[in-house]
């Protein structure tokens, strides 16, 4: 068993919330976060500061990944600590935190809302302000940098599993957020699927954040976090990181 004191290499320079490099993308820091559900420790002793372009979290089942993640933009509130985006307050400022930071689910249907392709997307753009033709472009824009034209008129619930993600993300892109946090979005898609939304993914110029269990998508990402028992356990390359994981999931 492993202990619960915050091991070393979990407060290296990068991971000091006061201590961040420059970044052209707007910083993330959580300051002493935890996490606590009925009594439970979700996550604890959480600090960090989150500039890279590609950053990946790992860890078991369980571990508080999916939790961690949910924090970035506000759609979990931390119970202890603060979640800053661009010095903005998620407990605060949650609705303009998500403008900048995007959210696609491990299951699409959680937020394909509307009945129709083009509609979905449109949905989001407007909460932006946007009419009119802005609207149309920027929805068309998007459409054609994901390749998925042929989908606007499609209705939602029809689509395929891969098609399904690929307008969830295409519901995220049309707000044009600086950030985009994915939670596990392979694990409902088939190896063909898995591939398409990979190359997708490595193609955006907005800075990623990803929980995953497909180690193989990530071995080219700057900065793996590995999530244990709910705290940081290990912050450091692919390599590394992902040994480590290897090493707790044998234990």
């Amino acid at each position: 068993m492993m202990s619960h004191k915050t091991p070393p290499w979990s407060l290296s320079r990068r991971s000091r919330p006061d201590e961040a490099p420059a970044s052209r993308f707007p910083g993330i820091r959580l300051s002493d976060v935890a996490v606590n559900r009925e009594g439970v420790d979700v996550l604890t002793d959480v600090n960090l500061c989150l500039d890279e372009h590609r950053i990946a979290v790992i860890g078991l089942n369980g571990s508080g990944k999916s939790t961690l993640l949910r924090l970035l933009n506000g759609l979990l509130l931390p119970t202890r600590g603060t979640v800053q985006v661009d010095g903005m307050s998620t407990a605060k400022d949650a609705k303009l935190i998500r403008r900048q930071v995007g959210f696609v689910f491990q299951n699409p249907e959680n937020q394909i809302v509307m009945p129709l392709v083009e509609e979905d997307l449109a949905f989001g753009a407007k909460n932006l302000g946007l009419r009119g033709a802005e609207l149309t472009a920027r929805v068309e824009a998007v459409l054609d940098r994901l390749g998925i034209g042929q989908l606007r008129e499609r209705e939602s619930h029809a689509l395929s599993g891969g098609e399904k993600q690929m307008v969830a993300l295409a519901s995220v892109l049309v707000m044009e957020p600086s950030t985009i946090v994915f939670d596990e979005p392979t694990t409902m898609l088939d190896r063909r699927n898995r591939r398409r939304l990979q190359t997708t993914i490595d193609g955006l110029d907005q800075r990623v954040i990803m929980v995953t269990h497909d180690l193989d998508m990530i071995e080219d990402y700057e900065r793996v976090l590995v999530v244990h028992e709910g705290r940081i356990a290990f912050d450091s390359a692919p390599g590394p990181a992902v040994e480590f994981y290897c090493r707790v999931s044998d234990q």
